[in-house]
């Protein structure tokens, strides 16, 4: 029978390294690494979460707090990538411009600390389209939990053997990942989408995304697919809520939540 791997591995991981800047967003990989990073490390770990129009404002309050209650050491940085034109067009690879700016940040710090930089990455996420990873190895940032030899599934479940309240939390990404290939990223955009997925989840549905289509006029809702029937009842309340965070029209998403929905303009499949 095989074993699962265990956070031990990933605690001789962080050890070896030393010290540790840990790009952290406070979802559920990355809020690990800094958790195990902490108690291995101490003051030697520090949790750098990157701001930006394209972090929620509810994820960045909840990364803050989560590294407060676990006594993670823990700054903020501001990162450009919306100034960044090849960025802003959202051709497939924004994600490399995207880790490119938060190293282009992050590298001078761990220069002057000695520390080196780690990712959240999981082994699962090595066969899916993230061009940000090719920016991360340039760069010579490690991803722990790969080294450790995590997936997903063991991320949270060693989450949950640590009392971890991310065990559970449901799967982010950031804002720009809503916006259509090949229309540009802007703040405004961003806004709306923001706005709108607040109004959704405050309708009760805690997993959503609020796809924008039609340069930022039209909003497709994804949610659980046990959940459509659901928001299909509720579709006057989810069009009035969309068109109030800025959009002009609002669709369903019949299939339901998928992440990486947006991979399939590029050709690639989404991820369930």
């Amino acid at each position: 029978m095989d074993v699962p791997p265990t956070a031990e591995r990933l605690r001789e991981r962080v050890r070896d390294a030393g010290r540790l800047l840990v790009a952290y967003s406070g979802g559920v990989d990355s809020a690990l690494v800094a958790v195990v990073a902490a108690q291995e490390l101490g003051s030697a770990a520090v949790a750098v979460t990157a701001v930006s129009a394209s972090l929620p404002r509810s994820e960045r309050v909840a990364a803050a707090a989560f590294a407060r209650a676990q006594g993670i050491a823990h700054v903020e940085v501001c990162t450009d990538e919306l100034e960044r034109p090849e960025y802003a067009a959202n051709d497939g690879d924004r994600c490399y411009h995207c880790k490119s700016a938060l190293l282009d940040v992050l590298t001078p710090l761990a220069t002057l600390s000695g520390a080196e930089i780690a990712l959240g990455t999981t082994v699962d996420d090595l066969g899916d389209h993230r061009p940000g990873q090719r920016a991360a190895a340039a760069r010579g940032a490690i991803a722990p939990l790969v080294d450790a030899g995590l997936g997903k599934s063991d991320v949270r479940r060693i989450s949950a053997e640590l009392g971890l309240v991310t065990a559970d939390k449901p799967a982010a990404a950031c804002l720009s990942s809503r916006v259509a290939y090949g229309e540009p990223v802007t703040a405004l955009v961003l806004g709306r989408i923001e706005r709108a997925e607040d109004a959704v989840r405050a309708l009760g549905f805690d997993v959503c995304r609020v796809r924008s289509h039609g340069d930022g006029s039209v909003a497709r809702i994804e949610v659980p697919a046990a959940d459509v029937s659901r928001a299909a009842d509720l579709r006057a309340e989810l069009d009035t809520a969309v068109r109030a965070a800025g959009f002009a029209f609002c669709a369903l998403d019949l299939q339901g939540f998928a992440s990486g929905r947006m991979n399939v303009l590029l050709g690639l499949p989404a991820v369930r």
